[in-house]
């Protein structure tokens, strides 16, 4: 087995260096990393989830620490902490229907009151809890009358009863241990298959002859519009090239290479050219809890032009964009200043960057992103569905916990 420590410290120098490039990468190894320290990590008899939860804590505010403006790292930590708290929850829950059989057979002799319904009962209350997550609650009710059965093993004398006991905990931490992991793994695959979820909606949002919009580049605005493609939609793409790093270069390009009808044009005429256009469809950094959007800047500019416009506002993101906190929480930081070099040249305007010539001094400012507030946003496109920003809030809530969002990037104390 790898060395926990050693995966930790490599990936967040990768963070710390800017070496992981677009959030799904970076919320698939944040994933797998903490996958692996869950896998290492000694479970005691009591306090399974504690014990989990606190190493977890631990090695997710080092990865937030390390780039808190990558805010799929905070993303994945708080989802992870979510499924143990979770899975914990549908354990006992099979645990006590486990107790409840036991006192009934212990009652009654009559076998009139069977077992059925005191597990139906267990397994539509871990149902409500567990809904987000069937796979999970499969395991539950396939597990329930394995867990139901310990109690008439341990009704021989008090030593038996003693080892059942200690040894019930102890399949409890091993079982917790492995469904966590189990739902880690669905959360990765989750992750890696976002963009083809996602694009499997785009014959339901672009229809033949329309003029799509995008700025910069996004991965997964380049699989949903070549999904139409190949669904026979027959469209045009207007993609502003996103300076100063101009990405929608790129776009273009792979655009072309698919056969798309595809329209270059600067970022400065995007006002001129949105009244030609049915839809903008762009890609998201981080969606908050409020709908808002972080997204490559520029896009402001662009959702300003739609709404003057009366055109349709479209941002595709997957879950694991999805943010619990809000734009205002001191905890997200908004925006990262990026080189100067991507704007000018050093050599060619270095007289007037030196401010101790006495002259007036040239400052450069490159910012990575904007903020697209909710009420420009027309909707979402997640790999759920789609959603008003409205609605993002509630399905936010539906991924995390409200303990858990006390994780910072700095050392704090408690679960």
């Amino acid at each position: 087995m790898p060395d926990v420590q050693a995966l930790v410290n490599d990936f967040v120098n990768q963070l710390k260096k800017r070496k992981i490039e677009g959030s799904q990468a970076t919320a698939k190894q944040t994933a797998e990393v903490l996958r692996s320290v869950i896998s290492q990590q000694r479970v005691p008899h009591t306090n399974q989830a504690a014990a989990l939860i606190n190493a977890v804590r631990a090695v997710g505010e080092q990865l937030i620490a390390a780039n808190p403006v990558e805010l799929a790292v905070g993303n994945i930590v708080r989802r992870i902490l979510h499924i143990i708290r979770e899975e914990d929850l549908s354990l006992a829950t099979a645990a006590m229907a486990g107790l409840g059989l036991s006192v009934a057979s212990d009652d009654e002799d009559d076998m009139e009151r069977s077992d059925q319904p005191i597990l139906s009962a267990a397994a539509v209350a871990a149902a409500a809890r567990s809904t987000l997550r069937p796979p999970s609650l499969q395991t539950l009710l396939e597990d329930m009358p394995d867990s139901a059965a310990v109690p008439h093993t341990s009704s021989s004398g008090g030593d038996s009863e003693g080892k059942s006991r200690s040894v019930d905990k102890g399949s409890r931490g091993r079982k917790l241990k492995h469904d966590v992991i189990e739902a880690v793994n669905e959360l990765i695959q989750d992750i890696s298959t976002c963009y083809e979820q996602i694009a499997e909606q785009a014959i339901e949002h672009i229809h033949q002859n329309e003029v799509i919009l995008t700025l910069g580049s996004s991965k997964t605005v380049l699989e949903f519009l070549c999904a139409a493609k190949e669904k026979k939609r027959s469209f045009k793409v207007f993609v502003a090239e996103g300076a100063p790093r101009y990405q929608g270069h790129l776009l273009a390009k792979d655009l072309a290479a698919r056969g798309l009808q595809t329209t270059v044009i600067t970022d400065s005429a995007v006002f001129a050219m949105i009244s030609r256009v049915n839809m903008v469809i762009v890609g998201a950094h981080a969606v908050m809890a409020n709908g808002g959007v972080i997204a490559p800047v520029g896009l402001n500019m662009v959702a300003l032009a739609a709404q003057r416009h009366a055109v349709p506002f479209v941002v595709l993101a997957g879950s694991h964009k999805l943010c619990p906190l809000y734009p205002h929480n001191p905890e997200v930081l908004l925006n990262e200043l990026r080189s100067p070099s991507e704007l000018l040249d050093f050599g060619e305007f270095s007289d007037c960057m030196d401010s101790a010539s006495g002259a007036g001094s040239l400052h450069i400012v490159n910012p990575t992103f904007d903020y697209v507030p909710p009420k420009l946003v027309s909707l979402f496109i997640t790999d759920t569905g789609g959603h008003n920003p409205s609605y993002m809030y509630r399905l936010i809530a539906d991924y995390y916990s409200a303990d858990d969002l006390v994780v910072k990037g700095r050392p704090t104390t408690g679960s």
